[in-house]
Formats: structure tokens, sequence, C-alpha cells
């Protein structure tokens, strides 16, 4: 026999049925899921400012709340996050960084778990979310039987293999952005720091606090991370073996390669090309 409403659960559920759920309508919250949003950023946050209170009112009465995607620009906008860490999309790392410097972002990770707030990568990595949560709340069974029902790949904790190297030139430094450039068009070089310091006119440690700051990486991350942005697309689209992509794009250590490249990626080169390359693939 199914269980009678009461009062107060019966409004509930005839709001839920009609859906005009308000937020002054939820008196008590278990967990609050902020979706992703979109288009104008700092927009969308502005037209959701009393949305922003309400999660932090319910967080404070013993609420977890997990966002999904680029839903994390919500959630970093109320102060919850502020000295913690998040994942968001990656290709919106630089802005996120940008506009929520008090946040630490983890944009290689597909969920990061923190103080009972909750944030994923991008896209359907929010699927992933929804498994480790039916995981706390319903057991490691339940989300077994929800990944094999939706065809799910449970226990994926990296968006790294998705991510694409965008160079991040937001920023004013024009002397550091002619740099950029520089490694851009010559990665398949060996090129130094100290060679780049000269060749610009900047003294080295300065040059090294502005790159820094203009750009998030310090000179030898960026130098790697164009370096497997071009070794990606050579696994990607060509026949190459990895030893010939290695040379291509300026290594002649097999072993220095791989570990950069698995650290950008978190795959080794050949795990990367049979996952990307067609003909591989085939």
């Amino acid at each position: 026999m199914r269980r009678p409403f009461n009062d107060e659960t019966s409004y509930v559920y005839h709001k839920l049925k009609n859906q005009c759920l308000l937020l002054q309508d939820v008196k008590k919250a278990d967990l609050v899921i902020i979706p992703a949003i979109g288009g104008h950023l700092e927009y969308a946050i502005k037209r959701n400012q009393e949305l922003l209170l309400w999660i932090v009112q319910h967080y404070k009465s013993g609420a977890e709340v997990a966002s999904l995607c680029l839903g994390a620009f919500l959630l970093a906008s109320t102060g919850l996050l502020n000295g913690k860490s998040c994942s968001t999309h990656w290709l919106f790392a630089n802005e996120f960084r940008t506009m929520f410097s008090e946040v630490t972002l983890t944009d290689h990770k597909i969920i990061v778990e923190q103080n009972g707030l909750y944030s994923s990568g991008g896209a359907t990595s929010y699927w992933n979310l929804l498994l480790h949560l039916i995981e706390k709340y319903a057991g490691r069974e339940m989300a077994i039987l929800a990944s094999k029902f939706f065809v799910l790949d449970i226990g994926r904790d990296s968006q790294s293999p998705f991510s694409i190297f965008k160079g991040q030139k937001m920023h004013d430094d024009a002397e550091i952005k002619k740099v950029q450039d520089f490694i851009e068009i010559n990665y398949q070089k060996k090129v130094t720091v100290n060679e780049l310091s000269d060749k610009f006119g900047i003294g080295r440690r300065t040059f090294e606090r502005r790159f820094k700051k203009a750009t998030n990486n310090t000179v030898i991350e960026y130098l790697q991370r164009v370096k497997i942005k071009a070794a990606k697309k050579h696994l990607e689209l060509t026949r190459k073996t990895v030893n010939e992509v290695m040379y291509d794009v300026g290594y002649n250590d097999t072993k220095a390669f791989r570990d950069v490249f698995k650290k950008v990626t978190g795959l080794s080169p050949l795990d990367y090309k049979n996952k990307y390359n067609k003909d591989t693939a085939a």
C-alpha cells in the first residue's frame, strides 16, 4: 500500500507535477544540482544572483551542491569555492582562472569533490558526476547498474585526452604574445628559456614572471604543451610512428617525450594513437 502524502509533501508533489516549483517553495534540500550555463557567462551570472544566494543558504543548512560543466561558474560565484578546488569544461579554463583567482581549477579532472561541493568537466562528463553521486547516495552496486543500463564508462577520471590547447592569449602583454607566436611557429626546434629571454631582450627572471602571469604556464610548460599539441595532430591524422612524431616535434629522448605526453594528455603516445587514429583503430 502506497504511503499517503502529508500536507507539505502533497503540496510539493503537486508543484513538481505542474512544473512550477519556485526557489522560495523549497524549504529543505539534500542535494542541489547546478546545470550548465551558456552564452555570455558574466551576464548569466548576473541574471542568477537570487539563485546564488539560495545555493549558499541551502549549503549552510546542510545541502550538498554539485555543478555540471559550466555550472561551475555559478558555483564559484557563490564564494563557496574560495580556497578550494573544482573542475569545469577544459575549453573555458582560462576564463575561469581569470574570473575566479581564489579558486584552484583542476581542469584535467572529470570530478572534483571537496567539503560537500562537487564539480564536473565538460559536456557529457556530467554523467560521470551523476554516477559518482549515485554511488555515494545509493551504493556501488546501483552505480554499476546505472552505468550498464545507460552504457556509460564508470570510473573515468580525466578529461585531458579531450582537451585542445588554445594558446592562452587572453592577456594584454604584447611582448609575451610575440614570444608565444615565436614558440608556436618554431615548435620543432629545441628552444631554451635563456634563448627566448635573450631574443626578446627581457631579463630571465622578469621574463619568466611575466610569462607565467600572462599565460598561467611557465615557459617550459608552454613549450611542452605546444609540442604535444602538434604531436597529437600527427598521431591522429598521419601514419607516422610514435618515434617519427617525436622527432617531428623536437624531441630526441623517447622517455622524456612519453613522460611529457602522458602528463599533458593522460595517455601514452601509443595509446593516444590507438584511440584517435582511424587507420590504427581499423
